[in-house]
């Protein structure tokens, strides 16, 4: 949950246009478009915060049209509803969009300077499926109120409800070749609050290509947030964040993968306060669907 295997699939590793011209769109505003889609059968073991481990189905898609550059995916937990497992009980579905508009695009200008390819309006939407108000239980003394495992406790949903926007851009970077990277403001729909900021960057590097065409890859990404508010004592920190390091075998249709995920104080709950464990390490287990 709240991360994703950035896969660019095998289109995005091997089958965009060059990249030479990439921010040059007066000829033709949809010269680069292409799109993907897979399905990812997955696995998380100790993911945080909680330490749960579970099974899911992502839907995981992105592609390019015009002046729209877009990433996203759904996720569905617990698929067989087992009562064993770490998310019965718990929310069922996890969506994350991340459309960014091209600023070379939409201005028809080249902007394009350095190793930055290409500039965009960065926008990152995130949504649980009981996406609603989060309140905290406190006590009369304004202290959080714990269940029996010395966690904190809300009213309401307590669903992910976020929205974020700031500057993107697309980067080419020593050995790793283009990059995405974007800065965006924080905004909690719940709290109608803006708290914070985020920079996150992800990458696809094909490094190994066997005969028969198929390819290992390593894949990840960096999500850190900082400049937060500390609403309350032993619950929030001002920074944290995760990063995650993938290797991938990919074929036309198919791609086995692992993943290791490292967390610090992840969105911004301070690791050993009343959420709990949230900072260490994740492994993720992926059998996926190129469609």
């Amino acid at each position: 949950m709240r991360k994703s295997l950035v896969a660019l699939s095998v289109l995005a590793a091997t089958a965009l246009p060059s990249l030479a011209n990439a921010a040059d769109y007066s000829d033709d505003i949809h010269k680069n478009d292409y799109k993907w889609m897979q399905f990812n059968l997955m696995y998380a073991v100790n993911e945080l915060p909680g330490e749960s481990d579970h099974d899911y189905l992502e839907m995981e898609f992105g592609g390019r049209s015009g002046i729209f550059d877009l990433y996203g995916y759904v996720d569905v937990f617990n698929l067989t509803n087992s009562k064993s497992s770490d998310k019965n009980g718990a929310e069922k579905m996890f969506m994350k969009f991340a459309p960014r508009l091209s600023l070379d695009a939409m201005t028809g200008t080249d902007l394009s300077f350095g190793p930055v390819q290409e500039l965009y309006i960065a926008t990152l939407f995130e949504y649980s499926g009981n996406a609603g108000y989060t309140g905290l239980v406190t006590d009369a003394d304004g202290k959080p109120v714990l269940d029996e495992n010395g966690k904190a406790q809300f009213t309401g949903s307590n669903g992910v409800n976020n929205a974020k926007i700031g500057l993107g851009s697309d980067i080419m970077v020593p050995w790793l070749g283009k990059i995405g990277f974007n800065v965006y403001s924080f905004y909690d729909m719940n709290a109608k609050d803006w708290n914070g900021y985020q920079v996150s960057t992800n990458w696809f590097k094909p490094f190994y290509t066997f005969a028969n065409g198929s390819f290992l890859s390593y894949q990840g990404y960096i999500d850190y947030q900082f400049g937060m508010d500390k609403k309350v004592a032993g619950l929030n920190t001002s920074n944290g964040g995760a990063m995650f390091n993938g290797l991938y075998w990919h074929s036309d249709h198919y791609a086995i993968g692992y993943g290791l995920k490292a967390y610090k104080d992840v969105y911004g709950l301070k690791d050993g306060g009343f959420a709990g464990k949230t900072s260490g390490v994740a492994h993720y287990f992926s059998l996926s669907y190129k469609f």
